[in-house]
């Protein structure tokens, strides 16, 4: 949120709104928010969460997917004065989803993309038991696309971090056996022996994490990172006439 600049009152585009976690503190900021998001399941846990913080005048849900003919059901074109997605641009067509959030902002448009591993993968650990992590590049196709529309982005990076908890060795190596896949699959020994080595009790086990849902006993003795870029520019697109 910080980032994104907002001018006071300005109205915002919140694409792959989620459950509303960015979308609800702008709306509670004063900002008018269209939360767009292609899942109904999302839409309905933003809508419980409209109604409890009485936002129903600041925020407009639509049902939305990249893929869909944005002229036919998304917002019209420079609709707001700031467009953006925070991490939910999942497309094949990404020149395409940086267009639609061109045309649809008036002032400011920006993508909050990995600039690493998938926050699925724990790229400590990975690195540790000698598995491969292919890293992903997206960001730097969104930067390159966009210099070809002629726009001037701006890239900030930043880290978020994560702790992985669970209640027992195995439990945990259930748990991390998720990042084995593609050729790594071989690994899980390697896995057990670095958890079963790097384990530590958790001192807020029990509490609620992240997500809600209760810490469990143990986690890891590192901190894992995520890193993403913040690439942010001044839309190139004419107003439709």
């Amino acid at each position: 949120m910080k980032l994104l600049a907002l001018e006071p009152d300005e109205s915002v585009l919140d694409m792959g709104c989620g459950a509303g976690s960015i979308a609800i503190p702008l709306a509670q900021a004063g900002h008018s928010v269209i939360a767009a998001d292609f899942s109904p399941a999302m839409l309905g846990t933003l809508d419980a969460g409209i109604e409890y913080y009485g936002l129903e005048d600041l925020i407009t849900p639509l049902e939305l997917a990249w893929d869909d003919d944005w002229d036919l059901v998304g917002p019209v074109a420079k609709a707001v004065d700031v467009a953006f997605a925070s991490r939910s641009v999942t497309t094949t067509n990404l020149k395409g989803a940086l267009a639609k959030l061109d045309r649809t902002a008036r002032r400011r448009c920006a993508v909050t993309m990995v600039a690493n591993s998938s926050p699925r993968y724990d790229l400590h650990l990975m690195n540790a038991i000698g598995a491969s992590v292919t890293c992903s590049n997206g960001f730097v196709y969104a930067f390159n696309i966009l210099i070809q529309m002629g726009a001037l982005p701006q890239v900030t990076y930043f880290e978020s971090p994560r702790r992985d908890t669970f209640d027992s060795l195995e439990a945990g190596v259930t748990d991390f056996s998720r990042m084995l896949e593609h050729g790594n699959e071989d690994k899980i020994d390697r896995l057990r022996d670095y958890i079963a080595q790097h384990m530590i009790e958790n001192p807020r086990a029990g509490e609620p994490g992240s997500k809600g849902v209760p810490q469990g006993r143990y986690m890891l003795d590192h901190v894992r990172k995520v890193r993403w870029a913040f690439i942010a520019w001044e839309p190139v697109s004419a107003p439709s006439s």
